[in-house]
Formats: structure tokens, sequence, C-alpha cells
């Protein structure tokens, strides 16, 4: 018999595959990205329903309980994930830079309107 926190978990779970599974219809996932995504959402289905195997995981790996090797191996994912997003955010960054110097080289004769600078966006007053 499943526990009350199990069935949320599994509803949960179910709908975030659902999630992917959408964003992978409407193409804003790729197919690798979907397929990491819907890995992920069955690892943790496994562990809600069987959570013995959390267990068995985390004797493999010489960590005493199984929801330590979960906050473990969920805190690592993050990291990486989060690594990931900077770097796309840089990446953008100096897209937009050279897209603006290219702009800039090619209008050189147009007044463009002063940009603001970050600090006075954010409500900083000079």
């Amino acid at each position: 018999m499943l526990t009350t926190i199990q069935i949320v978990l599994l509803i949960f779970v179910i709908f975030a595959i659902s999630r992917v599974i959408l964003r992978l219809k409407e193409k804003v996932l790729s197919t690798q990205m979907a397929f990491f995504w819907v890995l992920i959402w069955l690892a943790a289905l496994v562990g809600i329903l069987l959570p013995k195997t959390t267990t068995k995981i985390a004797s493999f790996f010489g960590v005493g309980r199984g929801v330590d090797v979960i906050v473990y191996i969920s805190l690592a994912l993050l990291f990486y994930l989060v690594f990931r997003i900077y770097v796309m955010i840089e990446d953008l960054r100096h897209e937009i830079t050279n897209l603006i110097r290219e702009l800039a080289l090619q209008n050189p004769s147009q007044k463009t309107p002063r940009l603001l600078s970050s600090s006075r966006r954010r409500g900083s007053k000079k």
C-alpha cells in the first residue's frame, strides 16, 4: 500500500513527465533534453515506488541512508544544471553584445536613444 507522500509524489512525477512530453511536442525541448528529463523523472518514480532501492544505491556508494544519497545526487545535478544555465547566459550576453556592435557599425549616422545603465534600470538614482 502506498503512503500519502508516495501518492502525492507519484502524481507530481506523472505531471512532470506530461510537461516534458508536451514541451517536446511543442519543440521547446530537444529530443536529447526530453530524454534526459524523462530519465530523471523515471528514476524519481523508482525511488518513490521502491524506496528500498535507494538504500541499496546508498550502500553501494558507502552512504548511510537512501535519502542521503538522493540529496547528494540531487545537489550534484542541480549544480551541474546551474553551471549549464550560467554558460548559456554568458553565451547569450556575448552574442547580444556582438549583434549590437554590428548594428551600431552598420548605422553610424543614426542617433540611437541612450540606453539606461543596468543600475539605473533597477531603480538606483545617479
